[in-house]
């Protein structure tokens, strides 16, 4: 996602969301607006009625892929910098406050709240999967805050939300934005929900957004005792219904 500071040669980038599935939506487009113009070529002139039937189906199938590959590329490059605004503006994180944002990316909600707050402490953790964003790495994030002038204020370290290092009540907020959907496994995003609300202090406040599973993430909080626990939608975002789940440790 580009955006922020800096001119356009070098501005933050803060990568494309689930890159895969985007290049199999214009693949599978390519593929379908093939065999349509192929099939039309071939059998225009013995069976004109059904190859154009079929050019006008199977094309209007890859325009359906383009247009998910399209929307998808928008969600990451231009509709997540406005939602960080507004998730931010959720969190309403104040001076001095210690943040985490667990499964960081590329930095975009780190370095969005050290910009907003510059006496915020601000963690950035990851296991920096190719597969959730673009070029996602520690240096990706060193970079971009660098480029956005915070890079004092932001600590980019690895780590597994499963199981992280961090004391128990170390965060006055904790963040977890587009990350606990790639955890294949029920138990892990169990856990995961289970360790960020461990790491807050007493009164810390938690946001997840993601595409699914939030009524789990919402069950699971309240199961291990958080208080204000609600979900709210976002929206359409990566072609999929997008929520935020919050919550406020006792």
């Amino acid at each position: 996602m580009a955006g922020g500071s800096g001119t356009a040669a070098h501005a933050p980038d803060y990568g494309l969301d689930s890159p895969l599935h985007v290049r199999q939506m214009f693949g599978r487009g390519a593929w379908s607006v093939a065999l349509a113009i192929g099939v039309w070529v071939m059998n225009r002139q013995e069976y004109p009625g059904p190859s154009l039937t079929l050019l006008l189906v199977l094309g209007a199938l890859g325009a359906v892929f383009f247009a998910t590959g399209w929307y998808m590329v928008w969600s990451s490059r231009t509709a997540k910098l406005a939602l960080r605004e507004r998730l931010l503006d959720a969190l309403a994180l104040q001076d001095g406050e210690k943040l985490l944002d667990a499964g960081c990316g590329r930095g975009a909600m780190a370095i969005g709240a050290a910009k907003r707050v510059k006496t915020a402490k601000v963690t950035a953790v990851d296991v920096w999967n190719p597969l959730a964003v673009s070029g996602n790495s520690s240096d990706a994030v060193r970079e971009n805050a660098k480029l956005e002038g915070v890079s004092d204020r932001v600590r980019v370290e690895s780590g597994d939300l499963r199981k992280l290092v961090y004391p128990s009540g170390n965060f006055d907020a904790v963040i977890s934005v587009l990350a606990l959907h790639h955890m294949a496994d029920e138990p892990d995003r169990d856990q995961s929900v289970r360790e960020l609300q461990r790491v807050l202090k007493p009164g810390g406040r938690l946001l997840i957004f993601d595409v699914a599973h939030a009524g789990r993430y919402a069950e699971i909080l309240r199961e291990s005792g958080a208080e204000d626990v609600a979900v709210k939608p976002e929206g359409f975002l990566w072609c999929r219904p997008s929520k935020t789940v919050t919550a406020r440790k006792v």
